[in-house]
């Protein structure tokens, strides 16, 4: 097995593990927030006492969710898009297809690379200044780590766009083993 093949395994694995995990915990927020938001009915309800600061923790938990469960969506190539002119370029003329898929899949990791670096910018500056959001007094959290977690995702899905791009597959799994067939055979 060449070398190049070999980096590209061990890269496609390697992503495919990290954007699962992003993903798992992305889910877990999820299920938190669906805690958080059960015990502030209840608590409204019952005790005529809401937790303060629900709104803003749920801000927090949807950027959070987003961009922790985007790699593994890009990944997994379920990213809602119409791409109904690559099908029927993909039946009529094959070689274009894949052409024109991977032209699409450098330019979105272009693109998702460009929101990490504009990004990495804002995260430092929060990270440096302790800039919180919220209500003071009420509910107040760091920036930082949403930051954080958008710098990471657009470079997760940067490294998986331009790995699809590089192999020609849609889908990143663990288990390549083989490369595809060429498009001259």
């Amino acid at each position: 097995m060449p070398v190049f093949h070999r980096l590209l395994v061990r890269a496609s694995s390697g992503l495919t593990a990290i954007a699962t995990v992003a993903n798992a915990i992305g889910t877990v927020v999820i299920l938190l927030l669906v805690l958080v938001l059960n015990a502030d009915v209840i608590a409204r309800g019952a005790f005529n006492n809401p937790f303060r600061g629900v709104f803003e923790v749920v801000q927090f938990s949807m950027v959070l969710i987003v961009f922790l469960q985007l790699p593994d969506v890009v990944r997994a190539d379920k990213l809602t898009r119409s791409d109904g002119l690559l099908a029927i370029l993909g039946d009529r003329h094959p070689g274009f297809g894949r052409f024109i898929g991977r032209c699409v899949d450098i330019l979105a990791a272009v693109m998702m690379m460009l929101i990490a670096i504009a990004m990495w910018p804002e995260f430092v500056d929060a990270w440096r200044t302790d800039h919180f959001f919220g209500t003071p007094g009420i509910f107040t959290a760091p920036w930082w780590p949403v930051r954080l977690v958008i710098v990471f995702s657009a470079s997760m899905c940067a490294l998986i766009w331009a790995t699809k791009a590089v192999t020609g597959r849609r889908v990143l799994e663990r288990k390549i083993v083989k490369p595809l067939p060429s498009e001259d055979a």
